[in-house]
């Protein structure tokens, strides 16, 4: 599953409070500028979020990623430093620049990243 690819400035800043390039509500990946649609890696970034909330049913996702979220600052007292320690983005980080990941990422991959 891909996610669809919307091109808007507003949205990617009234999502992310204008800290991201792009960002996953699930099924759409809002990208900041059209010229991000040539960035594989940050799509295959992207598409595994897809694909972690799909396999969670969407809601559970943004559940789990808020309240994980709050644990790492708690843990770490930097908003980057928690972002970058949540599990899916871990393993969404570790996994952007291999483009045949999804084809052979297994269920619930995201799980070793915790």
């Amino acid at each position: 599953m891909k996610g669809r690819i919307i091109v808007s400035k507003f949205w990617t800043n009234v999502f992310s409070g204008k800290k991201a390039i792009a960002i996953v509500i699930f099924p759409f990946i809002f990208l900041l500028d059209r010229r991000y649609r040539q960035d594989k890696y940050l799509l295959n970034h992207e598409n595994i979020h897809i694909k972690q909330a799909a396999e969670m049913l969407v809601i559970p996702f943004y559940v789990w990623y808020v309240v994980e979220f709050l644990i790492r600052y708690l843990q770490y007292k930097k908003i980057r430093q928690a972002y970058l320690n949540i599990s899916f983005e871990r393993e969404a980080y570790r996994n952007e620049q291999n483009l045949y990941y999804l084809k052979r990422r297994k269920l619930w991959a995201f799980r070793k990243y915790i």
